[in-house]
């Protein structure tokens, strides 16, 4: 095991190294008349045997521990790994000017000694801190200082095109599936963005212990793999987490804000709270609304009624795309296709409903 081994060269280099520093003086002080045995390559011998033999028994434990600090570093997302280290690296250098006057105006050991480790210690802490938690602001006043830059650049040529905004996923419009064939239309521009976040909370629905929320939950997974496989599109994962917001929407539409993105949703409520807070949202319900056939009073239309109405004497039937039609006197023709008259059509927050009666019946009249 190479990191076991050095560790042993580690405890052996340290131990001649203290070995060489110091047991010809303790040697002096045990009054040894013997002049070869205060030789300092005597101590560092004695010190590397000294320290190996410890090391046998050490060596385990510090492997383990840094076993558990390189997990915990390759769980970090990159990004707030850099930032952390950017912001260690300003704690550090700050601490470092505050240290330099104080130890030239004291000569208290204590203060000149102690108090800049303690100085260097807290603000490096602080400096790592403010990096890796303020990651997405900073990131945000960046990309901020880009878009002046592009609209200084745009002023002075109009021929320019601007970037098409990035389009972020919530959970409900990746396990509903209808995005990827959007997507595979190429109606969708820019940059498909997928929080982890919102990849945890699939992976949680599809571990459910309820056997429809499981399929909801594979179902989005499939879609995601589809999505990033096999379409032309470009989908990125934001390893980044908003860790004082519980909530997953609550984390959409601040992500959505920091990188001035799309939420794309198929939920009314998060549909209306993005209103609400200004930022901008793509609800696939709509745009399936919107492409809906457009029915006209008057119009005849083929169907098949399929079953009963709420009414008495009603029959219910589909079109392809799922709009209910409701006709009126259609009981009596439950399972077979008949041709219908349009009478009206009614238009609702919940989609489309049309209202038909059978041809036959307009003849006989």
């Amino acid at each position: 095991m190479v990191l076991k081994k050095i560790v042993h060269l580690f405890f052996i280099i340290s131990g001649g190294t203290i070995g060489y520093l110091y047991i010809p003086y303790i040697i002096r002080l045990l009054d040894f008349n013997v002049s070869w045995v205060e030789s300092p390559y005597l101590g560092v011998a004695i010190g590397a045997i000294i320290f190996f033999v410890i090391s046998f028994w050490l060596a385990d434990y510090i492997v383990d521990f840094l076993r558990w600090i390189e997990e915990g570093l390759v769980k970090i997302p990159i990004g707030d790994l850099i930032f952390g280290s950017l912001g260690l690296i300003i704690g550090l250098v700050i601490a470092f000017l505050i240290n330099l006057p104080i130890q030239e105006i004291t000569n208290i050991e204590f203060v000149s000694k102690v108090i800049p480790l303690f100085v260097t210690i807290l603000l490096g802490y602080f400096g790592f801190q403010v990096g890796f938690r303020r990651r997405d602001e900073l990131l945000n006043l960046l990309s901020l200082n880009r878009k002046e830059k592009k609209k200084s650049t745009n002023d002075q040529d109009s021929v320019e095109s601007s970037e098409p905004r990035p389009k972020i996923l919530d959970t409900s419009v990746i396990i509903d599936g209808r995005i990827a064939d959007i997507c595979q239309t190429s109606f969708l521009e820019g940059t498909i963005i997928i929080p982890q976040f919102v990849l945890g909370e699939l992976q949680h629905i599809a571990d459910s212990s309820d056997v429809l929320k499981r399929n909801r939950g594979r179902r989005g997974l499939d879609v995601l793999n589809r999505i990033q496989k096999e379409l032309p599109i470009k989908v990125e994962i934001y390893e980044g987490d908003f860790e004082e917001i519980h909530e997953v929407d609550s984390k959409l539409i601040k992500l959505a804000k920091v990188i001035d993105g799309i939420v794309v949703t198929n939920d009314f409520n998060l549909n209306k709270v993005c209103d609400l807070q200004g930022v901008h949202v793509l609800n696939i319900n709509d745009l399936a609304n919107a492409v809906k056939p457009v029915v006209l009073p008057g119009e005849e239309l083929m169907v098949q009624v399929i079953k009963d109405g709420k009414e008495q004497n009603q029959g219910i039937a589909y079109l392809d795309d799922g709009t209910m039609i409701v006709v009126e006197e259609g009981r009596n023709y439950i399972g077979k296709t008949i041709e219908v008259l349009i009478t009206s059509v009614l238009q609702t927050s919940a989609g489309r409903m049309i209202f038909a009666k059978p041809k036959l019946l307009e003849k006989a009249l």
